[in-house]
């Protein structure tokens, strides 16, 4: 199997990538879909569309902006094009709307307040995050129909492609690369017997699908959005959206350890970096996932503390960036990065393995030693629930960023120590955390039904 680097760390806009992200490419699709069947005047008069939202999208939508997300890709918007865009005022704009214009003579109905439902019935059997797209006419006949399942990470299925035998995950073939691993076991072995890492196996896999020159612009962009989003948080204060109160906390942090660097240590500067792209996310700005939104900040925090405090190099963040994908490929495909369908263990869990595993390779750490950090990192979230208060990417989740990079560094280290050799695969871990999510009740997976997001007691 093939997940390319380019495809697990992409660009857009908070606050999730399975609740904002995904809706938002569904909704695109669907209405290049609309438009590809043509239609005329006297077939679709007084025709309108209605996104009914399923499961975990419908509990948690409201907190997590998918009406904004489905509206926004309906009238024609993806993530990455909104990155420098005043995306409120755009908002705005569409809710005071009541139609979709598909070319200059074809206009259909759409009022999001109207249009868009919260389903909170029977959720869809073959993903929690499920949206039913339907255009119907006057005699509320349904001209076209999709469904679509928002499965982590901005990834999206259709009700067809989730239904196929395998797995229900866009990727290439393993006929298309040289080192094909689709476990953590076959990814060592066949480092050993290559003599390769696992960034170079990884890069050879990725040049048989884009050229280099390709690759690399696509991961320093990749690097220089993470660091912006960094940057941006650490710069900004005032409350975050939403009706918490929530004020952000990234900034007068990172002043007070500016000030006072002697009583600054490592998980200060981890915190500070990481929920400065939260915050940035439970904005509504610009982040990148990796693997998600809601766990976007644990990678990121990473990489620059390594650049700015131990004077990393471009060079080491690409391969950071290889080895980092190549592990979250294989947790993406033998289980889930999904909170709606593990729970958080799939979303800052991922997210620590993955920070663990790139960190430890630019230390010089051996496969098995990258491995074995992985391992660790995911270990030490295992059962870890998603539970936001309100519906909202605020509570627990911007500090959990932290603790998630916190344990990702602290995995890298303790794994450098050692050999490569330990007692529990990356891959049983692995398969521990996909049995545990399936065990979880739906209160824990991102539903705000249970634990902090029913705890808050009123005073």
């Amino acid at each position: 199997m093939f997940i390319s680097v380019l495809e697990l760390f992409k660009i857009g806009i908070g606050p999730s990538s399975s609740h904002t992200l995904g809706p938002m490419v569904a909704a695109n699709d669907f209405i290049a879909r609309i438009k590809e069947l043509k239609l005329n005047n006297s077939n679709i008069e007084n025709a309108f569309i209605r996104c009914s939202l399923k499961g975990s999208l419908a509990f948690t939508g409201k907190g997590h902006s998918t009406d904004r997300a489905v509206a926004l890709g309906l009238h024609g918007h993806l993530p990455a094009s909104l990155i420098d865009k005043d995306v409120v005022s755009l908002v705005n704009q569409i809710w005071q709307s009541d139609h979709i214009c598909i070319d200059k003579n074809i206009n259909i109905s759409f009022k999001p307040d109207l249009h868009i439902v919260f389903d909170k019935g029977e959720t869809l059997a073959e993903h929690p995050n499920g949206m039913v797209f339907d255009l119907i006419n006057h005699n509320d006949k349904k001209l076209h129909s999709e469904t679509y399942f928002s499965i982590g990470g901005g990834f999206i299925n259709t009700l067809a492609e989730i239904n196929q035998l395998q797995a229900p995950l866009k990727m290439a073939p393993s006929s298309s690369c040289q080192y094909p691993f689709d476990s953590a076991d076959a990814m060592l072995q066949m480092a050993k017997t290559n003599d390769m890492s696992i960034a170079q196996m990884k890069l050879i896999n990725e040049l048989e699908q884009t050229t280099e020159a390709a690759l690399l612009e696509g991961m320093d962009k990749i690097w220089q959005s993470m660091q912006a989003c960094i940057e941006k948080g650490l710069q900004t204060d005032g409350t975050l959206p939403g009706g918490l109160g929530i004020a952000r906390r990234a900034r007068n942090l990172y002043h007070n350890l500016k000030s006072n660097p002697a009583n600054a240590n490592i998980n200060d500067w981890l915190c500070a970096y990481a929920m400065a792209v939260n915050e940035e996310n439970a904005a509504g700005n610009m982040v990148v996932t990796a693997p998600t939104n809601g766990a976007a900040g644990v990678i990121p925090a990473v990489i620059y503390y390594f650049i700015n405090h131990e004077h990393g190099t471009k060079e080491q963040v690409r391969e950071f960036l290889l080895t980092a994908s190549a592990i979250g490929g294989l947790i993406k495909y033998r289980s889930s990065i999904s909170g709606a369908e593990v729970g958080c263990q799939g979303e800052v869990g991922s997210a620590a393995a993955m920070a663990a595993a790139g960190l430890c390779s630019i230390r010089g750490g051996t496969a098995q030693q990258v491995e074995n950090a992985a391992e660790i990192a995911l270990e030490h979230h295992l059962g870890m629930t998603c539970d936001p208060v309100n519906g909202l990417v605020q509570v627990p989740c911007i500090e959990r960023n932290g603790f998630g990079a916190i344990k990702a560094y602290t995995a890298a280290s303790l794994a450098l120590r050692g050999n490569g050799v330990h007692f529990m695969p990356l891959d049983n871990c692995i398969e521990a955390m996909k049995q545990t999510g399936l065990e979880m009740s739906h209160k824990y997976k991102e539903t705000s039904l249970g634990g902090l997001a029913v705890s808050l007691t009123e005073c």
